[in-house]
């Protein structure tokens, strides 16, 4: 039996437009354009690991307003499972890291309908929740009994 994993992934909103990141070559999702995601590393919170992933993998400084969900992930990857942020553009332009990412760009709605190249399917679906406002954000609650670490409750 393998270890669970955790796994992050951030939804980057600037005004009207998403962030993606398009998976370079050699990665499973190759040629895909996905939400900047990945894994947690060890004594990493996953709110760090959401920050650090949209940084390596777009080039991009967020800040997240708060948690969209929760996702069990389907196999060859049934140990992972990823917690899904809601994040604001701060800085940066989009750009792949030219490893795991060749490319990053925001994009509106009507961009995902005329793109040519295809976009990861749990990507698409939570980016077209998220541009028609069918989604709910726990924002994140600073006055707990173990604050300062965050809760989104």
């Amino acid at each position: 039996m393998t270890e669970t994993s955790l796994c992050v992934g951030v939804v980057v909103r600037k005004d009207v437009h998403t962030l993606l990141v398009r998976q370079a070559a050699g990665h499973p999702l190759q040629h895909q354009w996905t939400i900047p995601w990945g894994r947690v590393k060890a004594e990493e919170s996953p709110l760090d690991a959401a920050l650090r992933e949209t940084r390596e993998e777009a080039g991009v400084d967020s800040q997240v307003i708060g948690l969209l969900g929760f996702q069990e992930l389907p196999p060859p990857q049934q140990e992972r499972f990823a917690l899904l942020f809601l994040a604001r553009h701060i800085d940066g332009t989009p750009v792949g890291d030219g490893r795991e990412t060749d490319a990053a760009r925001y994009f509106a709605e009507r961009d995902l309908d005329t793109l040519r190249e295809p976009v990861e399917p749990f990507s698409d679906w939570l980016l077209r929740r998220v541009f028609r406002n069918e989604h709910k954000v726990t924002p994140a609650h600073s006055v707990t009994p173990f604050a300062p670490h965050r809760a989104f409750i």
